[in-house]
């Protein structure tokens, strides 16, 4: 029986370039690839929505990783095959402990089965400013007046923008409770903290997705702390030539950086 492999790339930082979009060459070189029968999607930190905006040309057909491994979505019909969410009480426990501290976060939640962004607009830091002015015209965005509102339908993700200092004693405080990313924004140089659900992960959302595809391999490509779970539980993990140094000590090889198209470049000298 031919090996099938499932290849799955990180976005921003790899398969983006640094201005956020994606060359030519690497969406022309994977259509072509994935009209030969290569297995290929993406699992990112970003959204359904952002994250389609900026891969627009590529045709990725089988199910997309977003939110970090929180959700798997149908990338046709953009119906969401799996979801962690947090229980009622948790996310209610957990945003007052942020909010008691002054730490105001961005929530993300279903309501009324729609897809929404919550945040209380006159508490934002300037981080958090930044992020929403680069979310304009997104019907997502749900500014709110209170607490309260931010406990309202299924959350699954709570970003924090702050200082480091005061974020990082969340990190360390609920880091085996949930899974948490700690790091600066790679765009705009805020520090960001990341909650969701302990069991939401890449590298789980990837192996729900090889059993689902019936794959015996995985090949991934990173750049960041947060595709370190995911590189941990790959048969090959490739990292672009900018990744931080804590990926590159667990790759199986460094390739090209982000900006010369490492990740096309190396797919079309393997596949096939």
């Amino acid at each position: 029986m031919k090996e099938k492999i499932l290849y799955v790339s990180d976005l921003d930082g790899t398969l983006l370039r640094s201005d956020e979009t994606i060359s030519q060459l690497t969406s022309q070189t994977i259509n072509d690839l994935v009209e030969k029968g290569m297995i290929f999607s993406y699992a990112t930190a970003r959204s359904y929505q952002t994250a389609h905006k900026v891969t627009k040309g590529l045709k990725a057909k089988i199910p997309l990783i977003i939110y970090n491994g929180t959700l798997i979505v149908d990338n046709e019909s953009q119906d969401i095959l799996l979801a962690h969410y947090f229980g009622n009480s948790e996310i209610k426990e957990l945003i007052n402990d942020l909010t008691s501290h002054q730490i105001y976060p961005i929530v993300y939640s279903y309501i009324n089965q729609k897809e929404k962004f919550s945040f209380i607009e006159e508490l934002n830091t300037k981080g958090m400013q930044d992020f929403i002015y680069t979310r304009q015209g997104d019907i997502r965005k749900n500014p709110v007046k209170s607490i309260n509102q931010l406990y309202l339908g299924d959350c699954f993700y709570v970003t924090c923008i702050d200082e480091y200092e005061k974020l990082k004693p969340f990190y360390e405080k609920y880091k085996n409770k949930y899974h948490c990313l700690f790091q600066e924004d790679i765009y705009l140089h805020s520090q960001w903290l990341e909650l969701m659900p302990l069991k939401a992960s890449k590298s789980s959302a990837i192996q729900e997705l090889k059993e689902y595809l019936n794959c015996h391999k995985v090949v991934v490509f990173g750049d960041g702390n947060n595709d370190i779970d995911m590189f941990s539980m790959a048969d090959e993990a490739y990292a672009v030539e900018n990744a931080v140094q804590e990926l590159k000590d667990i790759a199986t090889q460094i390739i090209p950086r982000n900006d010369e198209d490492g990740v096309a470049k190396w797919l079309l000298q393997n596949v096939f």
